[in-house]
């Protein structure tokens, strides 16, 4: 009889005879069913298929997964990272690591895989950093390749967003194409910054008398972000209906899901016909650009959109555009001239 703790033993009699196998398709164990020696050529079996060849890629990428590094990811990034992890196993599992630690070799290889996938630059480059994390793990800490040699091999996709954002003019024709409750959200991810996940879980209990206070998933809810909330902002909470604990609500009154809220996003901008390529993300730069241009302190703008204040100057530098930042310059300038002569005044 297969125990419950031996559930998936596949069992075949045949001729009189009873063959046991670990699982159906598995290895064969000779070994009664039910005995020690079962229980110990089981665990055997099943702790190999747990663990490939430790001299395969397929074992860096196991051991990549067990690692603290992964724990760490956000859930969110953890699942988008699996799917990548089984296709970078997938095409490079069979190979000896030590196939990876001659980069003449392995580097056409390499960008032979990411060009199954360079119809979607961006695809293919998120592809490459995957597969750069386990490789940079098997140098450091496994200490199993000399290098990593997916540096070097450029990107494809060369857009770079650092200095996009929401225009006025663009957001109105985004707007004029959305349902109330889309326009709710896009106004309020541009007021406060807040990431898509986030924005979507902000409940009415976060919003208190001065601020909003909330944890970031991308944290794994170790950071706090904390929004003063300013006229405008306060403005446009007072506008939104209270439908459920949930700020944000679709027209069914139930909680937006990001996936749903993106279908929704993607069909307006189609019909508004921006002339250029806007994320939904890049409403996060349209806040800090906001908050940068009121004067305040770029350790502030991190405490309020849940930043390292060590990486402040990278993502200020990423997200706010260089005009912006100017014209911030400027009014800083101004403010301190106009300061220093009313105090020689007096």
């Amino acid at each position: 009889m297969v125990t419950a703790e031996h559930k998936g033993v596949h069992v075949v009699k045949a001729k009189g005879k009873t063959y046991t196998y670990a699982w159906r398709g598995g290895p064969r164990i000779f070994a009664a069913l039910g005995t020690p020696a079962f229980q110990k050529a089981y665990a055997e079996a099943v702790e190999r298929i747990r663990l490939p060849d430790e001299s395969s890629f397929s074992a860096l990428i196991t051991f990549y997964k067990r690692s603290d590094d992964y724990k760490k990811l956000a859930d969110s990034t953890k699942k988008n990272w699996s799917r990548w992890l089984d296709r970078v196993d997938e095409h490079f599992g069979c190979l000896r690591i030590k196939n990876f630690d001659r980069p003449d070799q392995i580097r056409p290889r390499i960008r032979k895989w990411r060009a199954n996938y360079a119809a979607t630059p961006r695809t293919a480059d998120y592809g490459m950093q995957v597969l750069s994390r386990v490789l940079s793990y098997a140098v450091d800490p496994l200490a199993k390749v000399s290098m990593n040699p997916c540096e070097g091999i450029k990107r494809l996709c060369s857009s770079n967003r650092a200095a996009i954002i929401w225009e006025a003019s663009e957001m109105q024709s985004m707007l004029a194409y959305c349902s109330a409750e889309a326009n709710f959200a896009i106004r309020l991810a541009a007021l406060t910054g807040l990431r898509a996940g986030d924005l979507f879980r902000l409940a009415w209990s976060h919003v208190g008398e001065n601020t909003i206070r909330m944890t970031t998933g991308k944290s794994r809810h170790q950071r706090e972000v904390v929004i003063p909330l300013y006229r405008e902002l306060s403005d446009l909470l007072d506008e939104i209906p209270i439908r459920s604990p949930i700020v944000l609500t679709n027209s069914r009154k139930r909680q937006w899901t990001v996936n749903g809220f993106a279908s929704v996003f993607n069909k307006a901008k189609k019909n508004a016909k921006l002339e250029r390529n806007l994320h939904f993300h890049d409403l996060r730069g349209t806040a800090a650009t906001k908050l940068y241009n009121a004067g305040l302190d770029k350790r502030i703008i991190a405490e309020i959109l849940g930043w390292k204040e060590e990486n402040v100057d990278r993502i200020i530098r990423r997200y706010v555009g260089r005009n912006a930042a100017t014209e911030a310059l400027i009014w800083k300038l101004d403010t301190a001239a106009v300061s220093t002569a009313s105090a020689n005044l007096l």
